[in-house]
Formats: C-alpha cells, sequence, structure tokens
C-alpha cells in the first residue's frame, strides 16, 4: 500500500524507534527523570504513528466536514494557498485529512437496521488548508481517516499538527497554547492548592507548562506570555501580529482594561506611533492606579522616546585643537569639547537677544 504521508508534511514526525534492548539508567540515577519523560514520549509517537497506520481513509463529501469547533489557526487565501490549489487541481489530495465524528450528529437509522452514514457530519482535526484549497479547485469529497477521539484529544492533535509550520502568528500561538494547555488540565482532573501559577497544572509526569514547553519548544515563560495574549482586544492583537507591537510590550498592555486598550488604539493610529516596553509598563501602573485615560494615554505615548531623541554628532576629530585648547583652557576630550560647545551656544543666544531687544527701542 502506498505511504499515506509524505515526509515533508508528516503530521507527526516520528523519532528514532524504541529500542527495547537499551536499559533505562539506574533508579538513583540523576538522569533518571528526564530519561523517562524522553522514553515515554517517543513511546506516546510511536502509539500514534501505529494508530495512524492502521486508519484506512475514506471518501468523504466535502460538505459533510466541518472545521475543528476551536481551532485556532486562520486559513489565508494568500500565494501559498494559490500554490496549493493548483497543485489539488492536478494531483489531488496526496495527504488524507484527520477528522472525528462531530457530536450531535449520529446518523439516522435505515429501514434495514443499518445507520445512515451519508448523513454523517464530520469535525476536521488537521487539513484545513487543505480542505479550503480543496473547496477553490471544485472537489467534492476528499480523502479522510476517522479518528474516534475526545474533544481534549482531537484539541491536542490540532496544535500538534501544526506545530511544523514556518509561518505561524502571534495571535494563534496564544490559541493554540491556551487550548492545548486547558486539554492537558482537563485530562488530569482539577490542579492542586500546590499550584501557585494558573498555567502549572500537576500532571503525572509533571508541570503542564513544563511539558508543554518541552513539547512545543518554547520556555515557560514564553507559553505564558502567549497566551497572556488572549486578553488583547482585538484592535491591539492585530498590530501584535503585524508586527507593529512586540510581545513583551504587547503582555504589559493586555493588563489594561478593553475601553483603555481601545483608547491606545485610537492614540496609536492617529499619532502614528507604538509603544515601548517602558511605555507600556507605564500605562499598565497608571491603570492598576486607576490613574490611566485618554489624555493621560496622549501624554504617554507622545512623549519622545529616549532612542528617538535627535543627537548633533560633531566632527571632534576635524576641529582645530590649539583654538579649542586656547578657549576652553584643558585638554580637549570629547566631553570637555560638548560642554564648551554647549556654553558658548548658550552665551552666544543671549548676546543675540540683547541685540534685538536694543534694536527693538
Amino acid at each position: 500500500m502506498a505511504r499515506l504521508f509524505k515526509p515533508k508534511e508528516d503530521l507527526f514526525q516520528m523519532p528514532e524507534p524504541v529500542r527495547d534492548d537499551v536499559p533505562p539508567p539506574p533508579a538513583d540515577s540523576e538522569e533518571e527523570t528526564l530519561y523517562d519523560k524522553s522514553h515515554r514520549y517517543r513511546a506516546e509517537r510511536k502509539a500514534m504513528e501505529t494508530m495512524m497506520a492502521n486508519h484506512q481513509p475514506m471518501n468523504i463529501s466535502i460538505d459533510k466536514i466541518v472545521a475543528f469547533r476551536d481551532n485556532p489557526y486562520r486559513v489565508l487565501n494568500n500565494e501559498e494557498m494559490e500554490t496549493l490549489t493548483e497543485s489539488i487541481k492536478e494531483r489531488g489530495i496526496l495527504n488524507p485529512l484527520i477528522v472525528m465524528k462531530k457530536p450531535g450528529t449520529e446518523p439516522a437509522v435505515t429501514e434495514t437496521g443499518d445507520p445512515d452514514i451519508s448523513e454523517q457530519m464530520y469535525e476536521l482535526i488537521s487539513g484545513h488548508r487543505r480542505l479550503f484549497a480543496a473547496k477553490q479547485a471544485g472537489l467534492g469529497t476528499v480523502p479522510a481517516v476517522v479518528y474516534d477521539v475526545s474533544r481534549d484529544e482531537a484539541a491536542i492533535m490540532v496544535v500538534d499538527s501544526n506545530l511544523h509550520r514556518e509561518h505561524i502568528l502571534p495571535s494563534e500561538k496564544a490559541k493554540a497554547y491556551k487550548l492545548r494547555l486547558d486539554a492537558m488540565k482537563r485530562k488530569v482532573g482539577r490542579p492542586s492548592k500546590e499550584n501557585a501559577s494558573p498555567v502549572a497544572t500537576s500532571l503525572p509526569t509533571g508541570r503542564a507548562d513544563t511539558e508543554m514547553a518541552e513539547i512545543v519548544g518554547e520556555s515557560k515563560d514564553q507559553i505564558r506570555r502567549y497566551i497572556r495574549l488572549n486578553e488583547l482586544h482585538s484592535c491591539l492583537l492585530n498590530l501584535v501580529d503585524e508586527g507593529r507591537i512586540a510581545l513583551r510590550p504587547a503582555v504589559e498592555l493586555s493588563y489594561l482594561s478593553k475601553d483603555e486598550q481601545r483608547d491606545l488604539f485610537d492614540t496609536i493610529e492617529s499619532e502614528d506611533c507604538t509603544p515601548s516596553l517602558a511605555q507600556a509598563q507605564q500605562m499598565r501602573k497608571l491603570s492598576e492606579q486607576g490613574q490611566l485615560d485618554m489624555d493621560t494615554i496622549f501624554g504617554v505615548m507622545t512623549k519622545p522616546k529616549p532612542n528617538q531623541q535627535e543627537k548633533l554628532t560633531l566632527p571632534y576629530q576635524k576641529l582645530p585643537v590649539d583654538k579649542i585648547r586656547r578657549y576652553a583652557g584643558t585638554e580637549p576630550t570629547p566631553k570637555v569639547v560638548e560642554d564648551f560647545l554647549l556654553k558658548a551656544v548658550e552665551h552666544y543666544c543671549r548676546y543675540l537677544q540683547r541685540q534685538r531687544d536694543r534694536d527693538a527701542r
């Protein structure tokens, strides 16, 4: 049978096969925890590959497949989508979609007592871009593998199947990380009272945020930052996706009220400026003190940033050293020259003002 998934687009890139002939480290080894986690994770991946191999794709009508209810990823109709659509027109869908039966859409029983599977609806787990391209290409059916999984298991699969993507927007990461972490927490039940962090539910193998950091390749702090972006107003979150607001300032701004965030957005648009980390932290502090309003936001945002203040660079090397020494009376270092010139300009301005006052009499 032909391979269902091309290596480049594998949903789950499998590590090296787990070798049963390699003994675990001694029980008192300092690397025991790391080994156990690595071995367990590879075993889970191997089990997933086996399950995928045992599922045969079937052709399902496009009209019977709907997007995953909590899908955190966008499907953009851009140049890459056009390329994918043309590829599907020429060669069809090489990698089957992964779907689950949509809850509450169980097919009716026919007169023969068999379920009418033609009425079954499916929820898409992996392949949202391929499904969109298939619709664009005019296909009526698509190959798909049906998985019997819970909603939390499906949510984890949705996130994991997109981790290989080259370009993932900050807003997509924010929703995806929250979706996966919530699913992980629900699978193990309520967090213990010892958990200080709202994203650090205890798992049998450790903290949820720690295990997730290993899976997605981000630090625990970075995961928390991305999840915090879900508190941003959509108008500011779009600016983060566009790269106009950096991640750290965006996290600080997420603590502002929605009205304050809208006022900030209006100021950003009218003044064509974006907040620095220091400005975002200042506005967060003012908000917590109940002192942040439209005028205060305007004042913070229009104040020149230290790195935006213009500085005049003088070619000290080309100034006549003997003349500078004659007037300054000391060694003309750059600092001495700077102080001397500033004082000279100040005195000259006063001289010009006296001249203007004299002429006005």
